[in-house]
């Protein structure tokens, strides 16, 4: 029989338990609660007494439960006193299923009996969260700061992932960006990582093609390397494990609709980042990327505006070069008719013009790259196109490339610029080639169609051509082709092609009226199809006519040139013709002399006249004092110009630079006979 001393002692023990702050349970050896508290019950959701008899263990999570049963069993092992703060975190459950964290102490009471003191650590931990998200945003903050003053990839320096590691805690960071479409992504910045371990994370990103694994996964946000299958990128657990590395958050880098890079963060022991830390890094990663596609837009712009300053520069010398070639080739036709029987001369001469040839074919392909030619639509037969481009195309595609050709006499001719069409089918032809590196065959063709309404997307309803031009290479993705037809976007390696080639083919389409439809699958090559509009019966191609076919009947030309060299060569050259001349150095001369002489019959002048005011603008405001006037302009630099659209349209005509005496007669006739 208990003494009142000692009774009042167990009656003391009693209230202080009953009354402790924190939630109290006593559990035995083998783990089943014998006493708990009124703070206890309150926080787990049962009534008092309802405990008792529990095995601690349904106070966790079930996923939770065996390995908290053997770790139970190692303590009471070597049972010891374990304060409260001692970092022993564990989530409950309470009855109604709600889960929280908890912080516990531990001690042994004797008997083997084990008491553990519970704190419920909600707002502490909310406390926690709320501090380490504030600072992680201070991060972030950082972070912004750096890609927006970096230069081109300038926020991909390195402390960019020291930064990241820092806020993350991780053990390392690797920031890796390569090509979009590309499999290589060498790491470009890394914090943590020692220079061996980088270059095996390189080699290991193209062995697993790490870029087209992240391409494939259905969702962009971060995962865990050591969570996915063993199977997976073998050659990049290999090389982390080697030097000591247990686990990786891998997210990818998008550039637009690819992935370009990847970011990394490694930790030597497994186990992952919580959410708050894998949203941080999914926030970083959009940084980067960004970063990433801003640098190239802006490299993309330059390299739009290099391209736009070399093509003015290109343009205009081609423009000079064809007002000295204009001279040149005009005064050799002028002495092969004075001389060409001669035969010491005859020889001379045939070289000189075979080497001003060779130049006007450049000046040609200078004006091309510049983009600066204006079209000249007319009706050209595909047949003579086939015939033209085909020679070329045999020597330029190589013996590997199996080159079919067809096209029926039957095909009417079609309303396009002849040279474009041309350099069109060039450009389909050399893209086929570069997709089929070990060879294969490419097959051109042209059949006319008839066009219903509605049936073409918005093109009118109609006569049309269809060229196909299809090869047997690798093919397109679905998602390449919905961007082959965006300028800049090329899937060859850099420097070895500009993205501009199929976008030119589609400006050139769809500035013709026509229609281009891509149709392709991986590996079983591509079907690229060109619709353009016949030409009217009045523009179809036939024989042209000599240059006597029409009697100048003793017109008198205006010839306006502001370059007296090409000026007197004209006069020279339109009286061989049988015209009579009056020359005007600019446009002031030439709008003096249409004002006081009424018998100018046609006004042929230079577009570029050097004072201001071009040919276009000649012919409008001549046009105004003589609505019908015929007029002829001639240029060795066709870009588009104020007035240009207008006048062609009225019916100038447009003779290229240097011309030859029957063109320019042939030409001369012409617009006389229009008017």
């Amino acid at each position: 029989m208990p003494t009142p001393r000692l009774a009042a002692d167990e009656g003391l023990f009693r209230t202080l338990f009953e009354t402790a702050p924190d939630a109290m349970v006593v559990v035995d050896r083998t783990g089943a609660i014998v006493l708990t508290n009124p703070q206890a019950d309150r926080m787990f959701g049962y009534a008092a007494g309802q405990l008792v008899g529990q095995r601690v263990e349904n106070l966790l999570p079930e996923g939770s439960r065996a390995a908290h049963a053997a770790h139970r069993a190692r303590y009471m092992a070597e049972p010891r006193v374990r304060p409260m703060g001692a970092g022993y975190e564990l989530t409950g459950v309470r009855r109604n299923g709600e889960s929280f964290p908890m912080e516990i102490a531990l001690s042994p009471v004797g008997n083997d009996l084990y008491a553990a003191s519970i704190r419920d650590i909600s707002e502490t931990q909310r406390s926690r969260q709320a501090l380490q998200r504030a600072r992680r945003d201070g991060y972030l903050a950082q972070l912004g700061r750096l890609v927006l003053e970096s230069s081109h990839d300038g926020s991909l320096r390195a402390a960019v992932s020291g930064l990241i590691a820092e806020a993350l805690g991780a053990d390392g960071v690797a920031v890796a960006v390569g090509l979009p479409g590309g499999h290589a992504l060498p790491i470009r910045s890394a914090s943590g990582l020692a220079p061996v371990l980088i270059d095996a994370m390189a080699d290991a990103f193209a062995r697993d093609r790490l870029a087209a694994h992240l391409g494939r996964r259905p969702r962009t946000d971060a995962w865990m390397l050591a969570r996915e299958p063993e199977e997976e990128l073998p050659a990049l657990r290999t090389a982390l494990a080697t030097h000591g590395f247990g686990d990786a958050a891998i997210l990818p880098l998008l550039d637009r609709h690819e992935t370009t890079g990847a970011l990394l963060a490694l930790n030597r022991q497994p186990g992952g980042l919580n959410n708050d830390q894998l949203h941080f890094l999914q926030l970083a990663a959009n940084m980067l990327a960004a970063a990433v596609q801003r640098g190239r837009s802006e490299e993309q712009l330059a390299h739009a505006q290099r391209l736009d300053a070399l093509g003015q520069l290109t343009g205009g010398i081609a423009h000079d070069f064809n007002n000295l070639l204009t001279i040149v080739s005009g005064n050799l036709q002028i002495l092969d008719a004075e001389y060409g029987g001669v035969a010491d001369a005859r020889e001379l001469i045939d070289g000189a013009s075979r080497a001003v040839d060779r130049c006007i074919n450049l000046t040609r392909k200078l004006l091309g790259f510049s983009r600066r030619r204006a079209l000249t639509p007319r009706g050209v037969r595909p047949q003579q196109v086939f015939d033209d481009v085909g020679a070329m195309l045999m020597r330029t595609l190589g013996a590997r490339i199996q080159l079919s050709l067809d096209c029926p006499a039957g095909v009417p001719a079609v309303y396009a610029d002849p040279g474009e069409l041309e350099t069109a089918l060039v450009n389909l032809s050399l893209n086929a080639r570069d997709a089929m590196p070990a060879g294969g065959s490419l097959h051109i063709s042209a059949r006319g169609r008839e066009i219903g309404d509605g049936e073409a997307g918005a093109l009118p309803p109609g006569q049309y051509v269809a060229f196909l031009v299809e090869d047997t290479g690798t093919g397109m993705t679905p998602d390449v082709r919905d961007h082959a037809l965006e300028p800049f976007f090329t899937t060859k390696e850099s420097g070895k092609g500009s993205g501009l080639g199929l976008s030119m083919v589609y400006g050139f389409v769809q500035q013709s009226g026509g229609r281009l439809v891509i149709g392709s699958q991986p590996g079983r090559g591509t079907r690229v199809e060109i619709l353009l509009p016949t030409a009217p019966s009045a523009e179809d191609a036939g024989e042209a006519r000599t240059a006597g076919s029409v009697s100048p009947g003793h017109a008198r030309v205006l010839v306006v040139e502001d370059e007296p060299d090409v000026r007197k060569l004209a006069v020279r050259f339109l009286h061989s013709l049988g015209y009579d001349t009056l020359e005007a150095g600019n446009a002031t001369e030439a709008l003096a002399l249409l004002r006081s002489d009424h018998g100018i019959d046609l006004l042929f002048s230079d577009v570029a006249l050097g004072n201001g005011t071009n040919g276009f603008e000649l012919v409008r405001e001549a046009r105004c004092l003589r609505p019908d006037l015929p007029a002829l302009l001639t240029s060795g630099f066709e870009r588009s110009t104020a007035g240009a659209d207008a006048a062609l349209q009225s019916g100038v005509g447009l003779l290229r630079k240097p011309y030859r005496r029957e063109q320019l007669g042939e030409a001369l006739a012409q617009a006389l006979e229009s008017r």
